[in-house]
């Protein structure tokens, strides 16, 4: 069974109830690599634990040009692919906090923005059918962090820090060695946040289009 669905830009895609198709199985795949991080991280295992956050990071883009291109998007995987970079992220920032290689403020940045990206889209297309896509910026800040997240991970090779500040919460602005994957966080950070800014606009414009389209359907959601 097929239903449409529009997105932010006010088209409507056909999408599928089934759960089981090739693409939802990267994600299912990508989403067990979580807890096998955590697991190799926390008992000491940097390199194990970097190369299965790059496999489940680099995989990012696979399972939504597999359901493009098999005309087998599904409204699972709809759900499903951002929620699991969102946990994936999440997952990672936090693994490297526990170990002591970032600062609290860039959890809080990192943890306060994927919640808000995951429960606003799961609302809006759970509720109202609209699904804002991904947009290549995004995409973008999305491999910064993880290739910095890797970085952090490895803890090798350390490069010195500019000396511009004494603040330990800026690694690699203060003095001392940081991971080559710090810079790459500071981008993502930066460029992520303008991407939430365009995200936010771009969900509002959409929404108010559907309620001006049909406000007894998107205020009661999907029957």
């Amino acid at each position: 069974m097929a239903e449409k669905l529009k997105n932010a830009s006010g088209a409507t895609e056909e999408v599928t109830h089934r759960i089981f198709t090739l693409a939802n199985i990267v994600s299912f795949a990508r989403l067990l690599m979580v807890p096998a991080y955590l697991v190799l991280l926390l008992n000491g295992y940097d390199l194990a634990a970097t190369l299965v956050f790059a496999v489940a990071a680099a995989t990012d883009f696979l399972d939504g040009q597999i359901a493009r291109r098999t005309h087998t998007v599904s409204r699972l995987g709809q759900l499903l692919d951002p929620a699991i970079d969102r946990i994936l992220m999440i997952t990672g920032v936090l693994g490297v906090f526990i170990v002591g290689r970032i600062p609290l403020w860039v959890i809080v940045v990192v943890v306060v923005r994927d919640l808000y990206l995951l429960i606003g889209g799961g609302i809006l297309l759970s509720r109202f059918r609209i699904r804002v896509p991904v947009i290549y910026p995004g995409k973008f800040a999305t491999t910064f962090l993880f290739v910095g997240f890797a970085g952090l991970l490895l803890n090798w090779p350390l490069v010195p820090g500019l000396g511009l500040t004494d603040a330990a919460w800026l690694p690699g602005f203060s003095d001392g060695m940081v991971s080559w994957g710090i810079w790459f966080i500071y981008a993502g950070l930066i460029l992520s946040l303008g991407v939430t800014v365009y995200y936010s606009v771009a969900a509002a414009r959409a929404l108010k289009r559907a309620l001006a389209d049909d406000p007894k359907r998107c205020g009661h959601g999907a029957a």
